[in-house]
C-alpha cells in the first residue's frame, strides 16, 4: 500500500493514544489521526468510512480490540489493522492474527522505534515487535515428540482435572464435577503444573490439547 494519509487510533488511555499518534506522525508526516477510547467511539469514527490504517489496543472498556478488527475488515478488507498492546502471550497474539491483524507491536518502545516499524507498511512489511516475531517463529518450528520415558506421567485423577481445566472449568466447577474440595483441586493443579512444566492455564490447555485430552480449538 502507499503511505496512508489518515489513520484511526483506538486505545482507552489518552497517553497511549497520544504516543501512537506521535509515532504515526513520525512514520507518515502529515497523516491525519482520529482517536477513539472504546469500541463505541471507534464505531462512531468509522461510520463515514474505514481508514486505510488502524492501530488498535486489545483491552478496551466495552469489549476486545479483536472485535473491532473484525468489523473494520468486514467493511473494508483493504484496511491495515495493527495491534498495539502490552500483551505478548499466545492467548492474545493468535486470536488477533486470526481476526486479520497485519501487525502486532508492544507498548515498550519509543515512538521513533514504532515509527520505523510502521514505515514498513508501505513496503508490505508487517510491523512486529522483535519478541513477537520470535514467538511466531517458535510457534511454527517443529517440536520433537518426547519419548515415553520423557513424557511426564499424570495420574488418572490429575488427567481428569487437566481435561476439565482445559475445557474452561473454574476451580470450584472442577471440584463440584469430581466431588472434591477446592483445596484438593488446587493441590492437583500445582502437581500438574509442576509435572508439565507450565505456569498458566493457557499453557496447561495447550498441553492437554497436545495429549488429545480435548479437541483443538
Amino acid at each position: 500500500m502507499s503511505a496512508p494519509t489518515h489513520a484511526l487510533v483506538v486505545d482507552d488511555l489518552a497517553s497511549s493514544r497520544d504516543w501512537l499518534a506521535q509515532a504515526l506522525g513520525l512514520a507518515f508526516p502529515g497523516i491525519a489521526v482520529a482517536q477513539a477510547g472504546s469500541l463505541a467511539e471507534a464505531d462512531a469514527r468509522i461510520a463515514g468510512g474505514v481508514p486505510p490504517l488502524a492501530l488498535v489496543d486489545l483491552g478496551l472498556p466495552d469489549g476486545s480490540g479483536v472485535q473491532l478488527i473484525q468489523r473494520l475488515l468486514q467493511r473494508d478488507p483493504a484496511c491495515v489493522c495493527v495491534v498495539a498492546t502490552v500483551f505478548d502471550d499466545d492467548a492474545h497474539l493468535f486470536p488477533a492474527l486470526a481476526a486479520g491483524a497485519q501487525g502486532y507491536v508492544l507498548k515498550d518502545q519509543s515512538p521513533q522505534a514504532l515509527a520505523a516499524m510502521l514505515q514498513g507498511i508501505a513496503a508490505g512489511q508487517p510491523p512486529l515487535s522483535p519478541s513477537i516475531a520470535r514467538r511466531l517463529l517458535r510457534h511454527f518450528q517443529p517440536v520433537p515428540l518426547p519419548t515415553a520415558a520423557e513424557e511426564p506421567a499424570l495420574t488418572a485423577r490429575e488427567t481428569e482435572v487437566l481435561r476439565l481445566v482445559a475445557k474452561g472449568y473454574s476451580v470450584p466447577e472442577v471440584a463440584q464435577a469430581l466431588g472434591l474440595s477446592r483445596h484438593t483441586v488446587v493441590g492437583y493443579l500445582k502437581d500438574i503444573y509442576r509435572k508439565l512444566r507450565v505456569g498458566s492455564r493457557a499453557e496447561a490447555t495447550l498441553e492437554a490439547t497436545r495429549r488429545g485430552l480435548v479437541a483443538p480449538g
